[in-house]
Formats: structure tokens, sequence, C-alpha cells
């Protein structure tokens, strides 16, 4: 289970070592049997492009006469479709099964209200909107922009000395930024709290993406309608959805300058089912807080205790009380390739791969074990690596076939290190729900398979 770069051209020419994507991803079950059948060479061999497997393992299943490189393929020798063909761009029929999937294991209202962002598909750090993770408490509405409305207002008088209503085209004539940040849901990795062994990575962490958010400081809005900032203390989001979905907001956030009232969301208008036209953005706090649909901003001296404050995503302890207001989302990685659900084919060098992020900061530092942490190195942070934003990891690994427990821990810029699960449970205990950073742990059998573990 040592690893080590591949060196000489002669070295990568030697590697093997290939992962069979999950079934979540790139391929259906039918396409995954007919590359381990081995029934065609041309079918195995697009399978092989598909799956985005480095020059090192093409090399190994190509041939002098292979026909996809001899002879004209059918898109090298016709026309084209014309640039209006879609007025707005969707995704290659061939990544058909790179979609979010549902799980009955949470609240439904009505129809299925969570959907995760399938990880082990992903590059880089950044999710398409249309891969975003969604959780609704009442299903997701399609506002018209023109009739939606936000206001701000004080709780008691003269909190705020000139409450003020907006419309959208108020707020986005005021000036805006564009910050990268991620969002996560307070219950991603809940059910691993009962040691139940989801499949794969878009089940156990999927309840988390990140995008660029665009939209106008909380603190200027605040600022113009002449509120009290030395009174008030938190502000109360509210939501237009049938929820009403209300949160409170410490004001040490909003004056850092981080909280946006967002309208944009990779570059484009928010999604629906992400808040359009307007959401609230609090970088490092559980996705709860990022109220969809925004439609009030209230100050106030005190915590509201709302509903879905004070008697969900609260963290249950050992003795049996809830802590409330616990929303800050913990250092945390994990690593998405290879992962539950995918296989090794072959053995030989592999890159370990996955993601890790803070709500206190930046990642610092990720270290990645094959051994099931007795033994750690350092992984490669790529760059870019920002505050409150997912960050990309790699770890060369040369596998020699034998079993393998792979773990990634994340240390953030504050000191704070992602605990294992013993670690959180002796502070915790068993019976929680939320908040769950522990170090995950992936077993990789002889034969190749990846599956769910916990380890102590």
């Amino acid at each position: 289970m040592g690893s080590g770069m591949l060196g000489s051209v002669k070295d990568r020419e030697r590697c093997t070592g290939r992962i069979r994507r999950a079934p979540e991803s790139f391929l259906s079950a039918e396409d995954i049997a007919a590359v381990a059948s081995g029934r065609r060479d041309v079918l195995r061999r697009g399978f092989m492009a598909a799956l985005g497997l480095g020059a090192a393992s093409a090399a190994t299943v190509a041939r002098a006469d292979d026909p996809d490189i001899v002879d004209p393929v059918p898109w090298s020798t016709t026309l084209g479709l014309p640039v209006a063909a879609t007025p707005y761009g969707m995704p290659s029929r061939y990544e058909r099964n790179l979609v979010r999937r549902q799980s009955p294991g949470l609240t439904q209202v009505g129809a299925a209200s969570v959907a995760f962002t399938p990880l082990q598909g992903s590059f880089g750090i950044v999710t398409p909107s249309g891969l975003h993770f969604e959780r609704h408490h009442q299903g997701w509405t399609d506002i018209d922009p023109r009739r939606h409305r936000f206001m701000v207002n004080g709780s008691s008088p003269g909190m705020v000395a000139r409450p003020m209503v907006f419309t959208m085209d108020d707020l986005m004539r005021l000036p805006s930024v564009s910050r990268m940040h991620f969002l996560e849901c307070g219950a991603n990795t809940g059910m691993e709290w009962g040691n139940v062994a989801v499949p794969t990575v878009q089940y156990t962490h999927g309840m988390i993406s990140c995008s660029e958010f665009t939209g106008v400081e909380l603190r200027l809005l605040l600022e113009m309608c002449r509120a009290d900032l030395s009174r008030g203390r938190f502000v109360l989001a509210e939501g237009a959805d049938g929820s009403s979905m209300t949160r409170t907001i410490p004001m040490d956030l909003v004056m850092s300058g981080e909280v946006l009232v967002a309208w944009g969301q990779n570059g484009e208008m928010l999604r629906p089912e992400n808040g359009y036209p307007l959401r609230l953005v609090v970088p490092g706090v559980q996705g709860v807080s990022w109220v969809k649909w925004l439609r009030r901003v209230e100050l106030g001296d005190q915590p509201w205790g709302a509903k879905d404050e004070s008697i969900h995503y609260v963290d249950l302890m050992p003795d049996g009380q809830h802590r409330q207001y616990t929303s800050i989302q913990e250092v945390k990685s994990v690593i998405t390739t290879p992962s539950g659900g995918q296989a090794l084919v072959g053995k030989g060098f592999h890159a370990i791969s996955g993601l890790a992020w803070s709500g206190r900061g930046a990642v610092q530092r990720v270290d990645v074990s094959v051994d099931g942490g007795r033994n750690w190195r350092p992984a490669t942070l790529q760059q870019p690596v920002m505050s409150k934003c997912l960050s990309r990891f790699v770890f060369p690994w040369t596998w020699n076939g034998e079993r393998a427990i792979l773990q990634s821990r994340a240390i953030d810029d504050t000191g704070h290190v992602q605990p294992t699960y013993r670690q959180l449970r002796e502070v915790r205990g068993t019976r929680s729900i939320y908040h769950n950073n522990a170090i995950q742990s992936w077993l990789v059998e002889p034969g190749g398979e990846v599956s769910n573990v916990q380890t102590a």
C-alpha cells in the first residue's frame, strides 16, 4: 500500500491502475456490465474515454490498428449542429447518469425533499448549478421576480430608523460582489452517526456544493435603512416559500461583510430550487441559514428561537440536552475518487482525489492514509485555496492489490483538525443527526471493490 509519484515515461507506460466509476456516474449499469465482461474492445475503449481515464491508463489498452484512431469517425465527417440548436446549453447525452439523487431517509413533504450532488463525478471545486444539492421544507417554487419584494425592518421602535422595501430592480442597481463559497446542509453525513453504511459518497456527503454567488452585502442594506448597528445583535431572515423558513443570524457575521443578499449563482440568476430570485448567503454556516426565496430581514437584540432552530438543527448531546445555534460547519474532508461503489481495475498507480472545507476559514492541509489511519502523508492542495470554499486535494498512490482503508484528514487555518469517529462520539455521543465532520473511511478489497466502512 505504498505511494509514490510516477516518474519516467517507462514508469508511466507500466502503469495499469484504472478506476471503474460508481453507477451514479457516467455509465449505466448495462454499460458497466459491458466493460466488465470485455465483450467488445471498441465499446470498452469508448467507455474508457468516457470515464476520463489518464493517458497512461488508456495506453495499456490501445492498439496500433484501433479503428477509432485509424478510421474516420462520423462526427469528423459530417456537419455539426448550429449555434442556436439549443438556446440553453445542456450536458452531453453521454453524461445522462451524472444526476442528483434522492433519499427516502429524510423528512418528506408530499414529495422528495432532498437531492444529493454526485460528488464522485465532480472535478475541481465548482458545482454546476444543475447539480447543486437541494433541501426543501415545503417544496420549491418559481417566483415572478417582478412581484418579489424584500423588506428590512426592526423588532422595536428605533432599531431601524428607515424601514425599506426593495424590488429586484432596486437591489440589482446597487454595488454587487461575487464570491466563491461552499454550502453544506447541517445534516450532511447525518446517516453515518448511526453507522448506516450508505453505499456511495453521493449519499454520505452529497449535501454539499460550491458556487460563485453574486449579490449585495446585507451590511450595506442595513446602513441604507439607518439601522442601529450598536443595538442590533441579530437579524432574522425569512423566506417566502410555504414553510416561511426563518433563521437567526448573528450580527458579527453580517458586520464582517460576508453575508450577501444574492441573486446570482455561477454567472447566471439563481435556479428556482436554489432560491430564485433572492437568497441569503451566510458563508461557513449550515445551509438552512442560507434562507431561500428571501423576503424579509428583521434587526433585533436577541435570538428569535424560531421553530427550525429550537427543535430542528440542534445537536443532541449524550446527557439528552439539545445544544442550539451550533451552526458553523466544522473542518471536514472526504475522498471522492476512489470511493464507495467504484472499483480499482488492476494494480498500479491511482490518483486519490477529494474535497476539503471549513466553515471557520481556509483549508491549510489535508493528510491521506491508506492503512486506516495508522500512517498519514500530506496530500497536495490544488489552487485556488479560498476561505469557506471547497478545496480539491490529490494524493499519488500505487496500489499493490492488497486490502486497504483510505481516509483523509483536513486541518484548517484556525488549527482545527478533523476528528475520528471515536473523538467525535466522546463529545457528542451516538444519537445525534447534525454536524458530523468525522473522518470517512473507504475499504478497498483485493478484488478492487470499494465500500463504505467505519473505523474508530
